[in-house]
């Protein structure tokens, strides 16, 4: 076999990989060793800039398969055929802290998931709970400011975190979820996925549905106390990415049921709660879980930075037969993803390898622009309509058009029956068993005992009290006694 050349990235041969050129031996390095200032340079430009949330990730490929008939609902090609596969890359993540953060944390987990369909990548982006802190993006900025490292510490501040919460009573819910049992998922292997936000469908005669996707693990759920918790991470920091890892690689594939609620479009405008608001859930007696397909997972990415880091998921990447509703958060996410991506790696990002199609030809008019790798030819216009055999728009919308009324202003979500911030969240509290409720209680706690203003600490034990009162009495004797120590 040819030995092979080191080259520089130009691609001339290179003499000498060892020693930096100098003036004469043991003198200053000279400016013209281009070899080593090229080396440094890119060196320097290794990294980009870091997700601002789910910066730390893992990810890995594999494959959808459907296993059951939807097309009543929807007329998605991939869902189109009992026993039809679909490549699929997927990112896990926590949600707060930095690239360099531990694995085995208190924190919501990312659950992002790119098909690569015969129609256009679709993307999936949701978490291991199907509910989250807030109602409306325009707050998400400052949610994220309060969970963040403050600027001053440099660290995660209890005064910060509850206070914001203090005045979300909306995120009570998600706070039941993130104190309870299931906050500290001993594997990535080992959660559920949830699409959280609601979907539409639409099927083949036009027909509209809402959508909530549930990805069931198959491998069980299985969690982490606070305390084993806080003994992994001491012992491997790496340790959901650790885990994804060494069983891809030794065979084990960790595979996932998707199943779906489906709500007639109809159903939507008189719902005891309003199904649009990303702090709440359908109960299954209302709209029970329908079987879709599974998802497994079959092979390790081969460079984390190329394939893990630079995955881009926008959930504007809809499909036909898949749409958005009106539901406000993923409103603002579908702006804010993209745009994020624009920003990390350039608005060239959906030609990077991992974010490319795999089968769905990319015929446009976009150019130019950093890292551009199709730019057309001599013999293609950019712009259009045209008269030179342009790609041309199908007249065919994706999704069955959502209907809107009213007066343009910034209006809170209108309200339904059982629509309040607390009784969901009580629900969900009331499901616990005895043991389950004590870690909770402990949990929030641990927490809400270190903030230091006694009006925040009040505030947020109104919420618990409000949600049931039990709860409230509990975590009020909590706290109490902990502050007292």
């Amino acid at each position: 076999m040819a030995k092979r050349v080191l080259t520089t990235e130009s691609g001339a041969p290179v003499a000498d990989n060892q020693n930096s050129a100098t003036a004469g031996v043991g003198g200053p390095i000279l400016l013209q060793d281009q070899h080593l200032l090229e080396k440094l340079a890119r060196f320097n430009r290794e990294r980009i800039p870091e997700r601002v949330v789910h910066a730390r990730g893992s990810g890995a490929y594999g494959y959808f398969e459907v296993t059951d008939d939807v097309t009543g609902f929807t007329r998605a090609d991939f869902l189109s055929e009992v026993g039809k596969r679909t490549e699929t890359f997927i990112r896990f993540s926590t949600v707060a802290d930095s690239l360099g953060g531990a694995d085995a944390v208190r924190d919501p987990r990312g659950f992002a998931l790119k098909f690569y369909t015969d129609e256009g990548n679709y993307d999936l982006v949701g978490n291991n709970t199907p509910v989250f802190f807030i109602k409306d993006p325009i707050k998400f900025p400052d949610f994220i400011h309060s969970q963040k490292r403050d600027p001053f510490t440099g660290r995660q501040e209890p005064d910060n975190v509850w206070d914001f919460w203090a005045h979300a009573p909306e995120a009570t819910h998600q706070i039941t979820w993130l104190m309870g049992d299931r906050g500290i998922p001993a594997s990535y292997r080992h959660m559920n996925g949830y699409g959280s936000h609601t979907y539409q469908w639409t099927n083949a005669a036009g027909e509209a549905f809402f959508v909530k996707y549930h990805f069931k693990t198959n491998q069980g759920v299985r969690s982490l106390s606070a305390d084993q918790a806080a003994e992994l991470v001491g012992k491997d920091a790496n340790s959901h990415q650790t885990d994804l890892l060494q069983a891809i690689e030794r065979g084990v594939n960790p595979s996932w049921t998707l199943h779906v609620q489906v709500m007639p479009a109809a159903d939507a405008v008189d719902y005891r709660f309003n199904p649009f608001d990303l702090t709440k859930v359908w109960p299954h007696s209302d709209y029970p879980l329908q079987r879709v397909g599974r998802l497994v997972l079959d092979r390790n990415p081969d460079n984390v930075f190329a394939e893990v880091e630079q995955a881009a998921f926008s959930p504007n990447n809809f499909v036909p037969g898949i749409g958005p509703s009106p539901d406000k958060m993923l409103q603002g996410r579908l702006f804010a993803y993209a745009d994020a991506h624009r920003y990390r790696l350039g608005v060239n990002h959906t030609q990077l390898p991992v974010n490319a199609p795999r089968t769905a030809v990319v015929d446009n008019y976009g150019r130019d622009g950093v890292h551009a790798t199709r730019n057309g030819s001599r013999h293609d216009k950019n712009y259009e309509p045209n008269s030179y055999a342009g790609p041309a728009q199908t007249d065919a919308a994706l999704a069955a058009p959502l209907a809107v009324h009213g007066w343009t202003g910034t209006h809170e979500a209108p309200a339904h029956a059982k629509d309040d911030d607390f009784f969901q969240a009580g629900e969900l509290f009331r499901l616990m068993s005895e043991d389950e409720k004590g870690r909770l209680v402990a949990n929030i706690a641990g927490g809400l005992s270190q903030v230091t203003r006694d009006d925040v600490i009040e505030k947020n034990l109104a919420h618990f009290h409000a949600a049931d009162a039990d709860y409230g009495k509990r975590v009020e004797e909590a706290v109490r006694a902990l502050r007292e120590d």
